[in-house]
């Protein structure tokens, strides 16, 4: 079963990145039209998506033993939703063997590091503002 987790998270990460390089590529993140914003189904899945981000972020806020690790991968996973959180299961499916207990990737506390959510914590924040750059830096008339 770790085997087959590691795979489906690898491929969950892969096909957020081609996701997110074809979308960057086809159009800027803050220049979405209005009217997708008002659009009911895109604002419900909106919040779809934040709640499954809050329900596994309170796990990793179970699992990790340190506030700076709970508070670095809270914000990695707003910032970057699946991404970070394939990432901290991969990170968590790579320390016991493959052949290993789920028990352990899921029901056992850790004092995580820190460099893996810092990483994307910093990314995101340079992501978010480089595609915010046009509304940041626009010069009022």
């Amino acid at each position: 079963m770790i085997r087959f987790l590691r795979v489906l998270f690898l491929l969950i990460l892969a096909t957020m990145t081609w996701g997110t390089l074809r979308a960057s590529l086809a159009q800027a993140l803050f220049s979405i039209p209005p009217e997708v914003y008002r659009n009911p189904w895109f604002q419900v899945t909106l919040l779809d998506a934040y709640f499954a981000f809050v329900t596994v972020f309170v796990w990793v806020a179970w699992k990790e033993r340190r506030l700076s690790a709970r508070i670095l991968w809270g914000v990695a996973i707003a910032l970057w939703g699946n991404f970070a959180m394939a990432a901290y299961l991969l990170r968590e499916l790579f320390l016991v063997p493959a052949d290993g207990d789920l028990a352990q990737v899921f029901g056992t506390r850790r004092d995580g590091g820190l460099r893996l959510p810092s990483a994307f914590v910093g990314i995101g924040v340079g992501a978010y503002l480089l595609g915010a750059k046009h509304v940041i830096f626009t010069p009022t008339p």
